[in-house]
């Protein structure tokens, strides 16, 4: 049985935001392949306790290895500025991972490492093959905020893009298998560094999936009272609310978009709000903090909206509203990545004028709304299962003989 090495910046559970759910059905996916060992972070003590809960979830698992990350933003800039690495690696950096990767290598056959942030601990020497799931293109990411930001941290923001990037792309030239959560993320890679690929790096597209039976109108879960639901339209945004992308999303709505719906409600759902967003919550705008079950906000909403500005990948978000047939409006940036018709299965509306009228639209005509919802469960069951999203894994792993064994 080939042993193989998952490395990740986040304990992969439970899979309750969107590195964890793709994290998490990928480590499950590989344990079907051989047997697999951990090493990866968690945020803090509470974050490191769900080991247990995973091993219970997952008792085929091999050694584990989590880390708490202490290291906080002040060291690891003075570390990133004195070493010229990106901020993103010496966040992570950790003499204590690097010691246990490094012991576990001799006996493994394949590493899957998760996050760019944990490919500094893999040496250029290791003789396993490696496969690096970037997900998104970081450096794009931290770009879009260069050009959206001001004063010093326009410069912070720029000097991470450029120094991410140099660093993805060191990574992807060495890697046996570089993938990315897209087509179009990957074919940006290719685009940004010459077509890395002819030079010898294996680029590959490794979409999300859903679980539609778990996200489904039919399952059971709780029930919104209505004094919970509220009165009017309800419109909602789910999202880890202390993720820069989601707090600029969740600002713009409230403040560009809201205002021209003057009967609807906006409910924002999701763990550890910002300050920031707090700060939105009023008479017509709800700011929840962690919910007990996603799935009993989304059944209650009349549209699912997802006005991100900045985006990477495939937004898991609007998977889950698609899965419980729930109407849903996006940016293009929010429905990048998203293999989809837009018009029959969501709507993708472009500034706040438009993206108000598509919600006054779809809220005016119910029927359909319903045949939008319906249209777009369809196709994450036909589609977007992680069973078929993962099937290649195998083949990136492995060499053909291994691959048809494992």
């Amino acid at each position: 049985m080939p042993e193989i090495l998952f490395l990740a910046h986040r304990i992969p559970f439970p899979p309750d935001r969107g590195d964890k759910i793709r994290s998490w059905q990928v480590l499950r996916a590989l344990t079907k392949l051989g047997r697999v060992h951990l090493a990866c972070f968690a945020d803090d003590d509470a974050d490191a306790a769900h080991l247990a809960a995973l091993r219970e979830a997952l008792p085929e698992l091999g050694e584990a290895y989590v880390e708490v990350r202490r290291t906080g933003k002040a060291k690891a800039g003075l570390a990133a500025l004195s070493s010229g690495k990106p901020l993103s690696l010496t966040l992570f950096d950790s003499a204590e991972m690097r010691r246990f990767v490094v012991s576990k290598l001799p006996g493994i056959d394949a590493v899957y490492i998760f996050s760019s942030q944990m490919a500094q601990f893999v040496p250029a020497s290791a003789s396993a093959r490696v496969v690096m799931d970037f997900v998104d293109m970081d450096s794009e990411k931290f770009a879009s905020y260069a050009a959206e930001g001001r004063g010093p941290m326009r410069a912070v923001y720029a000097r991470e893009a450029t120094k991410l990037f140099a660093y993805e792309r060191e990574v992807a030239a060495r890697a046996d298998a570089s993938l990315f959560v897209s087509q179009a993320e990957a074919n940006l890679f290719r685009r940004r560094t010459g077509n890395l690929e002819v030079q010898g790096a294996r680029i590959h597209a490794l979409g999300n999936g859903i679980d539609s039976d778990l996200f489904d109108p039919a399952a059971t879960f709780p029930t919104l009272t209505a004094e919970e639901r509220g009165q009017g339209p309800l419109l909602l945004f789910t999202g880890q609310m202390d993720y820069r992308p989601n707090i600029d999303a969740v600002a713009w709505f409230a403040g560009e978009v809201l205002p021209q719906l003057p009967d609807a409600h906006f409910v924002i759902a999701g763990r550890n709000p910002d300050a920031e967003v707090q700060a939105l919550a009023g008479p017509r705008v709800t700011v929840t903090g962690g919910v007990a079950d996603m799935r009993s906000w989304l059944a209650a909403a009349d549209v699912v909206v997802a006005p991100l500005r900045i985006a990477r990948g495939v937004q898991n978000k609007v998977l889950e509203a698609m899965a419980m047939a729930k109407p849903v409006v996006a940016t293009p940036a929010a429905f990048e990545g998203i293999e989809a018709d837009p018009g029959r299965d969501l709507i993708v509306a472009d500034g706040p004028t438009a993206f108000a009228d598509a919600i006054k639209a779809l809220l005016t005509d119910p029927a359909r709304a319903a045949r939008l919802g319906a249209d777009a469960r369809a196709l994450v069951v036909g589609d977007y299962r992680w069973e078929a999203r993962l099937a290649p894994l195998a083949d990136l792993l492995f060499s053909a003989t291994e691959a048809q064994a494992a």
